[in-house]
């Protein structure tokens, strides 16, 4: 059985006020791709890795960032979409027939944890499916448009999800397939599969697996990078 991984990298920061493209943004002089895909590079478990990035980036990043940093799991690197969705469409035709479990983990969520990775892995393997997430802290309130409440929901059973998230192959294959078949488009990944009725595992993520979107999330990655090299933690 072979694992794959599939690391949508196309962002272009505009959130940011960066010319520079956000997954190639640095933290601590490495871009922030590079921290996500050296845990897959160095995780037994994957065999190939498929960074999608936009076209007008895919010289760029195979030269400063896979051969660079001698990522040499990633077997190609892919032209995205115009949606994310569209993205890990377009990577899905590059797999192989022995790859049996596809994990999907956004490029620019560099701290994810090595435990996480591979519990949501052997999820997967057990029951097709599975994400990661964290349950939700504040206070949720459903607002109108006008801005008033409308209503404040419990929150014991709200979960923030984030990826990693890995799937068998043949139910993503199938979940993409009706999506684009009923011209769907999801959130994220998961909920093409939860359309084909098949139940879904959440696994316990980690408070520090952020998504950097805005200048805020850059600082506190450094933060929790720098804070990770003083406790020896790669």
């Amino acid at each position: 059985m072979k694992i794959a991984a599939i690391v949508p990298a196309g962002g272009a920061g505009i959130r940011m006020g960066q010319k520079i493209p956000k997954p190639y943004l640095p933290i601590a002089s490495t871009p922030i791709v590079v921290y996500t895909l050296r845990v897959f590079q160095e995780m037994d478990w994957i065999d190939d890795i498929f960074l999608v990035v936009q076209e007008k980036d895919k010289a760029y990043a195979q030269k400063e960032v896979v051969d660079s940093y001698s990522l040499n799991k990633v077997r190609a690197v892919i032209t995205g979409g115009k949606e994310r969705q569209d993205s890990i469409h377009n990577a899905l035709s590059f797999l192989q027939p022995d790859h049996e479990i596809i994990v999907i983990h956004d490029g620019v969520r560099p701290l994810i944890d090595r435990d996480i990775l591979e519990r949501t892995i052997k999820a997967a393997m057990k029951y097709g499916a599975a994400i990661t997430g964290v349950p939700v802290k504040d206070t949720v309130k459903r607002v109108y448009s006008s801005g008033e409440v409308d209503i404040t929901i419990d929150r014991e059973n709200l979960y923030l999800v984030q990826t990693p998230q890995a799937f068998r192959k043949e139910i993503l294959v199938k979940a993409y397939e009706m999506a684009y078949k009923d011209h769907f488009y999801g959130t994220d990944d998961a909920s093409l599969v939860e359309r084909l009725g098949m139940p879904v595992k959440v696994i316990r993520g980690s408070y520090e697996n952020i998504k950097i979107t805005t200048p805020e999330d850059l600082f506190l990655a450094e933060y929790f990078v720098q804070s990770r090299k003083t406790q020896g933690v790669k």
